[in-house]
């Protein structure tokens, strides 16, 4: 068996940093993201407004990895809300993509390419609406992104789809062909797989976890997940299992 270069990505939607007691502590949030230590994590739900003196983005940029494109989509005089990706790597190529669906709160995707230890890696991260139709729509274009490269590519987020094999899973199928399972939401009693890492090519994603401790910190469990890349030109002839 052939092994590459081994990371973490993460995903979580850390509910303003909010736990579901209503306490709010973005330290908390900082400190289970650190446990985990991901190369590459997707923040979804990063508040700022009616924070007096909270730079939510900032701190988590500098706290997590320094490297990092943030999507704001709601904006108000004291701040924004939205998400972001941070990373240990340089992101180039950074994109935000406009993906609202008009009548809908406003949604962004974002696209960066990675140069990680084992060569180029795309990264893709959204976190979708609400509505079935608003879902459909917005898959398609993410489906669109990931076409629009070859390279590897890890796509992760909180894709708000309730149904086992919704519209976000129809859009990608033949495009991203591993995904995880995972249920995350609602986090004292996972019910629904709503945050997911998919990735591509299929034996990429080697195992995948999440974390009951972060049923302290919001209202979501994280999505964790261990990546390997083989060097370019390189295949491996012995498929591995995801947890």
């Amino acid at each position: 068996m052939k092994h590459g270069f081994s990371f973490r990505v993460m995903t979580w939607n850390i509910h303003g940093a909010v736990s579901p007691t209503g306490s709010h502590d973005l330290q908390r949030a900082i400190d289970l993201i650190h446990h985990h230590a991901p190369d590459i994590v997707a923040i979804q739900e990063v508040e700022g407004r009616n924070r007096p003196d909270s730079v939510p983005f900032t701190t988590l940029r500098e706290a997590l990895g320094g490297h990092a494109v943030e999507a704001p989509t709601l904006r108000a005089t004291d701040g924004c809300y939205g998400h972001m990706v941070v990373s240990r790597w340089a992101l180039k190529e950074s994109t935000l993509h406009d993906i609202s669906v008009p009548g809908r709160e406003p949604r962004t995707a974002i696209t960066a390419r990675v140069e990680t230890p084992a060569g180029v890696l795309r990264v893709l991260a959204a976190h979708l609406g609400l509505g079935w139709g608003e879902r459909r729509a917005q898959a398609a274009k993410l489906a669109a992104l990931a076409r629009a490269t070859a390279d590897p590519l890890v796509a992760m987020g909180d894709f708000n789809d309730w149904e086992p094999h919704g519209p976000v899973d129809r859009a990608f199928l033949g495009i991203l062909p591993s995904r995880t399972r995972a249920r995350t939401f609602p986090v004292r009693r996972p019910l629904f797989a709503l945050d997911r890492i998919y990735a591509r090519p299929r034996a990429m994603l080697m195992r995948s976890w999440t974390d009951k401790a972060a049923r302290r910190a919001s209202d979501h469990l994280p999505m964790i997940a261990e990546i390997e890349m083989l060097p370019e030109g390189e295949v491996r002839t012995t498929r591995m299992v995801v947890d």
